[in-house]
């Protein structure tokens, strides 16, 4: 398939996400729910986990604002979580901020599904923030369901 090909499918993809988001809404029942804002852009995700006593994510919900980079990315990232364990959410965290680092084996990486479809955002470093949003939501949210401290904004 051409790149032109490709670049395409990967922009419906994003824009289906931003248009209709999996997983979007309150998650009455969460154990942990986490807000991050971006204050660059003014994206703003709360990400919302139900986690068993086996750190395994039952349910993952999300709602807020923002661009559709930030909103295809929480999306698409909450479809990846339901029923994986806390190790592989921070797996899954580590390896998408490595493709939007320009890392070219994340890239070929077919863990991470749908989620490559965001690589293109790695040539705009102002955007990567906002494809990124989500994941550090996630990794606060597993630090804090485990009892360890947050980061240092």
């Amino acid at each position: 398939m051409s790149e032109l090909k490709l670049n395409s499918l990967y922009q419906q993809l994003i824009l289906e996400h931003y248009r209709s988001p999996k997983n979007r809404g309150k998650l009455d029942d969460a154990t942990v729910s986490i807000r991050m804002r971006n204050p660059t852009c003014g994206d703003d995700i709360t990400l919302q986990l139900r986690v068993d006593d086996d750190e395994v994510i039952q349910d993952v919900r999300f709602y807020g604002e923002g661009c559709s980079i930030s909103q295809a990315s929480a999306s698409i990232m909450t479809t990846l979580l339901k029923e994986r364990s806390l190790d592989d959410a921070i797996q899954i965290a580590a390896r998408f901020t490595a493709l939007m680092h320009g890392d070219e084996d994340a890239a070929k990486d077919r863990s991470l599904r749908d989620l490559r479809a965001l690589q293109g955002v790695s040539k705009f470093p102002v955007r990567i923030k906002c494809a990124l949003l989500g994941f550090d939501a996630l990794q606060e949210a597993v630090r804090k369901t485990r009892g360890e401290p947050a980061l240092e904004a």
